[in-house]
């Protein structure tokens, strides 16, 4: 029996037969065309069939899964067809009298190598998604059907050297029991996909072609697979997945119950989202509203900041989606490993401790407001939050209030319509808990970010995996800290939420009650969990 470690997405386990995928190689062949022409009328069918493939996956996807995974499908159709993008390959069928295949793989392969040389990790993984429409498009120009799981009839644990999201979807979840890879990272499409459609996966691992055909399990809580395991192990984790499937079972019965203690005391729930079609995700697993909506990530796949309008309709229909429920936004947190490509950040030797979130809306003002205005527009059409990160002192909300009373006679003297949101600030720095009772006075609610509460309060960098083992989300400075910010908060009569990861733990479930705190925000998927652990206590 072997024993692999590698990178897992979640804490699912499967048991089943591995079978290794290998990939269809495209062969590019000659760059130079002999009829230009001809190229580009060959490109442009391509091109058409690719587009009408994705729609194809988008409405089967839609119907089989929800919103949230067909929209990967959406940006795909949004990435073929950018102007630079599609002129790019066109040119070089034109002007540079190169093959449609040659044009199509060297104009993605720079795109693509562009986004793996950028620090964001986030980032880095979109370069999944141009690899993925590059290899469409390569398809079509060989005329030939992609697929690639047809001949696989039981269900199967794949493995590949890589997977797209395109192939991951086309794979019917009754079908693949798991999936390894020897590249990939939890920040990609894929993971996202395998997260949403429950598949246990393991990522970053030596994968071996010997494997296929031989039994395996995948365990994601100990992110290992054992190839060939005897008869005695096989048997203990038939009994664990068992106990699994009855646990998810029972824990679907509390998505309608509300989140209270058993002597009566209400905890409110709700979800930390990326993006808006993460919003279904977390009203299918009944989060009460929404804790954390982290902005910067609608914009780092972009190329030049979003105007307004654009800003104004993405949380109009944020809101829209959540009638009568609270939704708290949170201004732009880039910086750090967020990297956008027009704001141009120069390198820093200490990221974590320099130009970001509200620091760089606090020094570039007019981008700033272009924010703030759009949110304050939004608020007319819903329960708006606004939540501002990496507050360390009372001049900040001073003069982000200021900020936000110029927004609003700008948009009266324009005549346009908004909202008045309720303001709060986040407590993830030990400055900001230190002063949580000047702070509480100037806002409306306080929300703990416990992931950079833990980063600064222990002087321990959060990315950095060589110091995993000193990280301890139940260290007691951070306790005293997010207690003290708890009898600020109460103090001045305002909620205090906690939207980390500590909070989606539910061994200090009963800690953080205990101390007051009013909320937790925690992932989609880790709300039953949390709600089970809040009725029992």
């Amino acid at each position: 029996m072997l024993t692999i470690t590698g990178q897992s997405i979640s804490s699912e386990l499967t048991i089943g037969t591995i079978r290794f995928y290998r990939h269809i190689k495209n062969i590019i062949g000659d760059a130079v065309a002999s009829d230009p022409d001809e190229e580009l009328s060959r490109y442009r069918s391509a091109y058409q069939t690719t587009m009408d493939q994705l729609k194809h996956l988008y409405d089967k996807t839609l119907k089989q899964l929800s919103q949230a995974e067909a929209e990967i499908f959406e940006m795909h159709r949004m990435l073929l067809s950018d102007s630079r993008f599609h002129q790019a390959i066109e040119d070089s069928i034109m002007q540079e009298n190169k093959t449609a295949e040659y044009a199509v793989y060297s104009v993605g392969q720079k795109l693509w190598e562009r986004f793996m040389a950028m620090e964001d990790p986030y980032l880095q993984a979109r370069a999944a998604d141009i690899q993925d429409v590059m290899n469409r498009l390569l398809f079509a120009l060989s005329g030939k059907e992609e697929s690639a799981f047809d001949h696989i009839a039981e269900p199967f644990i794949l493995m590949a050297e890589d997977l797209s999201p395109s192939e991951t979807v086309q794979m019917s979840s009754s079908k693949l029991l798991g999936f390894i890879t020897h590249q990939g990272s939890p920040y990609s499409h894929t993971a996202i996909l395998a997260k949403i459609m429950g598949i246990p996966a393991l990522m970053s691992i030596e994968i071996d072609e010997n494997w296929d055909g031989h039994l395996a399990i995948i365990d994601g809580e100990k992110q290992c697979i054992y190839i060939d395991p005897d008869d005695t192990l096989v048997r203990k984790y038939q009994t664990k997945l068992r106990s699994a499937r009855k646990k998810h079972e029972k824990l679907l019965t509390l998505k309608e119950l509300p989140a209270v203690t058993r002597d009566g005391r209400e905890v409110k729930l709700y979800a930390n989202v990326n993006t808006p079609s993460d919003i279904a995700i977390a009203m299918e697993q009944g989060a009460e509203g929404i804790g954390l909506f982290r902005s910067e990530f609608l914009y780092l796949n972009v190329h030049e900041y979003p105007d307004e309008e654009v800003q104004y309709d993405i949380y109009r229909s944020i809101l829209e989606q959540m009638p009568g429920r609270q939704v708290v936004i949170r201004t732009l947190d880039l910086g750090t490993d967020k990297k956008s490509p027009y704001l141009a950040l120069e390198p820093e030797e200490n990221p974590a401790l320099g130009y970001r979130a509200i620091r760089i809306c606090l020094s570039q003002t007019e981008l700033f407001k272009v924010q703030l205005r759009a949110l304050l527009r939004a608020a007319a059409h819903g329960s708006l939050h606004i939540m501002f990160p990496m507050i360390i002192s009372l001049w900040e909300i001073q003069t982000i209030k200021e900020l936000i009373e110029t927004c609003k006679k700008e948009l009266t003297e324009k005549g346009i319509p908004y909202g008045d949101p309720i303001l709060g600030i986040m407590i993830e720095t030990p400055a900001a808990a230190l002063l949580a009772d000047t702070l509480a006075a100037e806002v409306d609610f306080l929300s703990i970010g416990t992931n950079d509460l833990a980063q600064y309060t222990l002087a321990l960098d959060r990315n950095n995996a060589r110091i995993r083992s000193f990280y301890d989300p139940r260290h007691p400075a951070l306790i005293r800290l997010i207690e003290m910010t708890a009898q600020a908060a109460h103090r001045h009569n305002i909620p205090v939420c906690i939207c980390g990861e500590a909070g989606a733990d539910p061994t200090l479930t009963k800690t953080f009650l205990d101390m007051g705190i009013d909320a937790l925000s925690v992932a989609p998927n880790a709300l039953l969990p949390l709600k089970k652990a809040v009725r029992e206590i």
